[in-house]
């Protein structure tokens, strides 16, 4: 059987990525979720962390606005699926950037 490839999920606690963390998961996916520092100090989202982790889930922190961060991040999977909200929709030029020199090909 082919290996699983290993996902790297930005925009993990909005409504979308909290489903695409998920149903990664739970399909055997190595799962890999990008979160800021702040984010787990906020209960709700800090719960939903503990989730993704009771899931199997790794979760990483970084920064969209952590360019090194960022790159280090993706250097760790195979595929980036970006969730971001559309109010960081600009910001996804950050994550093509660090794609490109991860030299990651699947986004």
């Amino acid at each position: 059987m082919a290996e699983k490839s290993k996902i790297l999920i930005i925009g993990v606690t909005g409504y979308i990525g909290k489903y695409t963390v998920a149903a990664s998961a739970k399909s055997g996916h190595p799962t890999f979720a990008l979160v800021r520092e702040c984010t787990v100090s906020d209960p709700a989202k800090g719960k939903l962390i503990e989730n993704f982790k009771n899931l199997g889930v790794t979760v990483l922190h970084g920064d969209l606005y952590n360019h090194e961060g960022l790159v280090k991040a993706i250097k760790q999977v195979d595929v980036v699926i970006s969730t971001v909200g559309s109010l960081q929709l600009g910001d996804q030029v950050k994550i093509i950037a660090a794609i490109k020199e991860a030299e990651i090909f699947t986004f």
